[in-house]
């Protein structure tokens, strides 16, 4: 009888590089889990199906970098905000209705350009005589451009039932828009800092906001006023999520906790602390039945009543973005630069409930169904509306006087969008699906097949059962609650500084808007010198010092590096405790191999292993290079010198040289665990810590 195949229980899909400079924001479309939105520093919003190459439809119009993106429920219609505080709505559902296709011709490339076709009006197209027969009219597929936010757009979401948007800015306010007549409906004042993610409820009565000032804020659409306000949090609120059913809220922060609060008793729930890094992305089973957190590197599954924590799976996407789920499987996204990449989880092989996880053994026959909620729910359930066709949503709305009629600036802003379809096979299947009932994208769609597992010994291994793991989390505040054993399917990752990259276009800790006068829309004043001065002045002294103090350390290295006297340079560079000055040095050190020497090694191995763990990419490259060398022209040298016998009386140079190799030899173990458990990355790091480790195999 065959043996099944072990299959992975994350993997991951694809990487692909969404926009020509960098990608700032991304979402999912949770209806199908199969439709992506990039937005980019090129003020473009670029659609994708997951696991196809090509993009889809690429949407212009914005001028400034894209900072949100979100899509409607159905995935039908698309908003982007971007970093000067518009806004733009496109439907992307025009095309199915009727198409107007230009066929662009170019010397290198041709392109579909796809214009929304408006309704059958004579005076539409400019024409010499009469129209004979209805004529298309080759608009925008823009469908409305949103103007009214004085600075970037931090988030987006579209009300479940109703045509509206709420956005969130960095200008603190949060303003809900009517796209069909094109204004602001309301504006709720109250958070003091950036607002970071916005939700409707379930029911669309209600909005829940979350701020860099460290509260959750819940607010009531038809009375128009915030209903409660959560502290609790102490550190910027990154995330909010409702539950699918019952009225809680889930809130995850940047000082590694997420909450959850009744939206009844509004008051906390329970608090589930110990994440390994600030929490950005938590989603809710579709039955309720757990909350999701994407952490760093790993998949987590909790419980709220008790708080605990279900399963652990090590996923290996860095800083997830976003978390969708379609046919049993968790679509996780991720971005660093240009790149975005996608992963999954099974989670027929996710423990979700406090039952044991799945034999991974067994998955040549259907998975098990999960066992049902264990009891009824605890609270009030969302009352959705029976049918599409009910009354819309009632939400209080500002005077006429307030509201934003479309101009004509806008209008023309409006013409100048365009979407360009670059790959018209994927757009035909994601948009434009054969059967008689059409929808994006197609509701049916079969799950990703998972790869086989890359070592079957250590997945046989796993598949014995083993005693659960105790996982201690910290008692809340409020009340102690009791706490089951948590099973886990993979071990827990550990925390890891965030790697930030050798290439890229701004400095470290720096912001360059925080240099520049702030944007302001065309209806303000401008700013007049002494103001515009000052704020590209802030911060500047500070540099400076900062800088100088650099140069100072560096000019001290040159003094002694002029001598000839490699190792007293050396000994200077480590004695200022700056590691950018030791790095500089080292990649003059590391492009002439012959200045190595062994007494230079002593000192330099203990910098290596700072540089290794380092969060800059440039950091890491250097200790890997000198690491190379130093191991390369001398572990030879001291495995030989430790091994040999004992001499015969007294020689000073040898005994001199024995202690300099058991010195070297000691760093090297210490570091040899370092690169080990670093050479599972993926990527470039991944490869250099590899090749080091093979190089260190006779440490061990």
């Amino acid at each position: 009888m065959a043996t099944p195949v072990v299959t992975k229980t994350a993997w991951k899909l694809q990487e692909i590089v969404a926009h020509a400079s960098n990608v700032s924001s991304l979402v999912l479309g949770k209806a199908s889990g199969r439709l992506l939105a990039t937005g980019g520093d090129d003020c473009r919003v670029n659609l994708w199906s997951i696991n196809k190459p090509n993009c889809i439809m690429s949407l212009t119009g914005h001028t400034s970098p894209v900072e949100s993106v979100r899509l409607n429920t159905p995935e039908e219609l698309i908003v982007a905000g971007s970093q000067s505080g518009s806004i733009r709505v496109w439907d992307l559902e025009a095309a199915k209705i009727f198409i107007f296709i230009e066929v662009m011709h170019s010397l290198k490339s041709q392109m579909l350009v796809v214009h929304k076709w408006s309704q059958w009006k004579e005076e539409a197209l400019p024409h010499s005589g009469p129209l004979q027969g209805p004529q298309p009219s080759v608009l925008s597929p823009v469908l409305r451009t949103l103007m009214g936010h004085k600075a970037n757009i931090c988030s987006l979401d579209f009300h479940p039932y109703g045509e509206f948007v709420a956005s969130g800015s960095q200008d603190t306010n949060i303003k809900l828009w009517d796209i069909r007549r094109k204004g602001c409906v309301f504006r709720y004042r109250g958070h003091s800092q950036a607002v970071r993610c916005l939700r409707f409820s379930p029911d669309g009565k209600w909005l829940a906001s979350a701020a860099d000032d460290h509260t959750v804020k819940l607010w009531d659409l038809t009375a128009g006023k915030m209903m409660s306000e959560f502290p609790g949090h102490t550190g910027p609120v990154n995330v909010v999520e409702f539950h699918p059913n019952e009225y809680l809220l889930a809130s995850g922060s940047s000082d590694r906790t997420i909450r959850f609060w009744d939206l009844e008793k509004f008051q906390v729930v329970s608090c589930i602390e110990g994440e390994p890094g600030p929490v950005r992305s938590v989603l809710f089973n579709p039955d309720g039945c757990c909350l999701y957190s994407g952490c760093q590197d790993s998949l987590r599954v909790y419980g709220w009543e008790p708080e605990r924590c279900f399963d652990v799976v090590l996923v290996n996407w860095g800083k997830v973005a976003d978390l969708a789920i379609c046919n049993d499987q968790l679509i996780g996204v991720a971005f660093s630069q240009s790149s975005v990449s996608s992963y999954v989880v099974d989670l027929t092989r996710v423990t979700r409930t406090g039952t044991v996880a799945p034999d991974p053994m067994q998955d040549s026959r259907p998975p098990a169904q999960q066992p049902p909620h264990p009891s009824a729910p605890l609270r009030r359930i969302y009352e959705r509306p029976s049918a599409t066709g009910s009354e819309p949503q009632r939400v209080k709305q500002n005077s006429e006087s307030e509201r934003r009629s479309p101009s004509s600036e806008d209008d023309r802003d409006e013409r100048e969008s365009r979407a360009e379809i670059q790959n018209a096979e994927d757009y035909n299947e994601i948009f434009q699906p054969k059967n008689s009932i059409s929808r994006t994208p197609p509701r049916r769609s079969e799950p990703f097949p998972a790869p086989p597992e890359d070592d079957m010994a250590t997945a046989k291994e796993a598949a014995k059962p083993s005693p659960a793991t105790d996982v201690q989390f910290p008692v809340p505040k409020l009340e102690v609650l009791s706490r089951p054993p948590v099973v886990t399917s993979t071990p827990a990752p550990k925390a890891e500084s965030p790697i930030i990259p050798a290439t890229r276009n701004e400095p470290i800790g720096l912001k360059a808007s925080d240099f520049l006068p702030a944007v302001k829309i065309p209806q303000q004043a401008e700013l007049v010198d002494e103001d515009a001065m000052s704020q590209i002045r802030k911060g500047h002294d500070t540099m400076c010092v900062v800088l100088t103090s650099r140069h100072k350390n560096l000019d001290t290295v040159r003094a002694v590096w002029t001598t000839g006297d490699i190792k007293t340079s050396v000994d200077s560079a480590v004695a200022i405790n700056d590691l950018s000055v030791v790095v500089d040095l080292l990649n003059i050190v590391n492009q002439k191999a012959s200045l190595w020497k062994l007494d230079l090694c002593t000192t330099v191995l203990p910098q290596i292993e700072k540089l290794l763990q380092s969060k800059y990419e440039s950091y890491v490259q250097t200790g890997c290079t000198s690491l190379k060398l130093i191991l390369q022209r001398f572990l030879p040298l001291i495995t030989d010198i430790l091994a040999a016998p004992p001499t015969v009386g007294v020689d000073i140079s040898r005994e001199e040289r024995l202690h300099k190799c058991r010195v070297c030899y000691k760093q090297l173990r210490s570091i040899s665990g370092l690169v080990k458990s670093k050479s599972g990355l993926s990527g470039r790091h991944g490869s250099a810590f590899r090749e080091l480790h093979l190089l260190m195999a006779s440490l061990d």
